[in-house]
Order: C-alpha cells, then sequence, then structure tokens
C-alpha cells in the first residue's frame, strides 16, 4: 500500500473510533448518528461561550465559521456583536464562501436565526474572489483534533481547500488564527506522520471544559497543492477552475493529479 493510502486508512481510522465512542456514550445532540458528520457534541454552547470570550474572537473584525451545527452559538456571537461573518459555500459548489447580513432591525431571535442553516440560505450573500478583505479569525469543526494542533475532518478535504483558495485570495496568511470547537474527548494523539504540508492545523482547541494553546509547529497552507487536486475536483468546484486559470496565467504550475 503506498504511504498516501496509509495515512488515509489510518485517519479514516481515527475518524471511526471517535464517532463510535460518540455514539456508544451518547454525547451528541442532533442529527445522529455523527458519522459521516462534524459532531454536534453535547456541551458545544459551553465550548462556543469559552469561545467568546478569548481575546482572538473580541478582536477578530471578519471572522469564517464553518456551517456546522455545534458552531451555530459562535456565528450567532459573530453577528451580535457587528462583526462581519463568513461562511463557506457547501462543498464549495456555487463560489468560496457567502457573507451573513441579517436585517438592519434584526432582534435576537432573527440573529439567531440567521446562524442557522435555515439563516445561512436565507439572509447570505455570495463574496466573490475578487474579496479583498482580510480574515481575522477561522473558526472550524473537527472530528478528531491533537494538542499539537493536528486536525482531522470528515475525510472530504474541503477545511484544507478553503484555507488552500483564502490563502491564494491574500485573505489568510500564516498568522490567521485557527480555532476549532470539539468534545473533550475528541482531542486524542495524531501521529506526526498523518500531517500532510496541505493538511490545516489548528492554534486553539476550545472544548467544554478547557482552551488549550497548541504547541506543534504549525503547518498551513501555503496555496492550493494542485498535485492533489484531480480532474473531477476541477469539475464539482467551479471556484477552483476560476482560481487554477489566475494562477496559470501567473506561471504556476499547475498541473493536476491525474
Amino acid at each position: 500500500m503506498a504511504n498516501e493510502e496509509v495515512i488515509t486508512t489510518k485517519k479514516a481510522e481515527i475518524r471511526q473510533r471517535i464517532w463510535d465512542y460518540i455514539e456508544k456514550n451518547d454525547l451528541a445532540n442532533f442529527p445522529r448518528p455523527v458519522h459521516h458528520r462534524i459532531p454536534n457534541f453535547k456541551g458545544a454552547s459551553a465550548a462556543g461561550e469559552k469561545l467568546i470570550l478569548m481575546e482572538e474572537f473580541k478582536k477578530a473584525r471578519t471572522v469564517k465559521v464553518n456551517p456546522d451545527k455545534p458552531q451555530e452559538i459562535i456565528r450567532y456571537k459573530a453577528l451580535e456583536e457587528r462583526k462581519t461573518l463568513l461562511v463557506p459555500t457547501p462543498r464549495l459548489r456555487n463560489g468560496l464562501f457567502n457573507r451573513i447580513v441579517p436585517p438592519s432591525n434584526a432582534n435576537a431571535a432573527l440573529l439567531k436565526r440567521c446562524a442557522t442553516r435555515e439563516g445561512i440560505t436565507n439572509y447570505s450573500r455570495p463574496v466573490g474572489l475578487d474579496y479583498t478583505g482580510n480574515i481575522d479569525l477561522i473558526v472550524i469543526g473537527s472530528v478528531a483534533v491533537s494538542t499539537k494542533g493536528f486536525r482531522i475532518g470528515k475525510g472530504e478535504g474541503y477545511a484544507d481547500m478553503e484555507y488552500a483558495m483564502m490563502v491564494t485570495m491574500g485573505a489568510v496568511n500564516q498568522d490567521t488564527t485557527v480555532i476549532t470547537t470539539v468534545h473533550d474527548c475528541q482531542v486524542v494523539d495524531i501521529p506526526d506522520q498523518l500531517v500532510d504540508d496541505h493538511d490545516l492545523m489548528v492554534d486553539f482547541i476550545v472544548t467544554p471544559t478547557r482552551v488549550i494553546k497548541c504547541e506543534g509547529k504549525k503547518s498551513k497552507p501555503v496555496g492550493i497543492c494542485w498535485s492533489k487536486v484531480t480532474s473531477q475536483m476541477l469539475k464539482e468546484i467551479p471556484v477552483l477552475r476560476i482560481l487554477r486559470e489566475k494562477e496559470k496565467r501567473f506561471g504556476k504550475d499547475v498541473s493536476l493529479n491525474e
């Protein structure tokens, strides 16, 4: 088995172990089962409350938060504090991300609705590749994460790809803070050899009981690794085709993984 296949298999084993443990011990809320999802872990609101007290959140003016249920409270707090809130477009099918724009007279109840999946659909505007702002903070979900900052998601690679695209756009850099919120049981050992250059690492882990500053050497994508991109991905992600053409014009090697 090739080394890349071994890494993929080992990551899948860690994911499966976490999903099974959460289900067996009833550590998640709806939607269930948690398999193939970012788990909506019990205590997600407590973790979110801890995160919003962090200086990294308080200082941030533009925040990108994944659209999953356990991070809903963070999206709401970002809107409540009148921060610019960006949410990734599902599977990157119709662009890179959307900006949530509540009505000008929105009360707390409406802001909470804007932070839900339904709200993301009804109160958002697409953000084009000509976006020129800087993203101060990224909040992502995880299936597993280590205290070094190594992260394992659902296995689809969209979080890594999103970050790489944002680097290409100039919206983020190596100093952009990345935080994940998880249940304590999702903090596990992840061997160094399972982490690749294109994997997004996190700077902080926030659980219902603690805030962990990750001490590992941070590896964040420095741009799109085109050798990891397949022609099928180009078909499925239109924004990827646009970025590839842009980088090709600048003379970069955009050879695909065929």
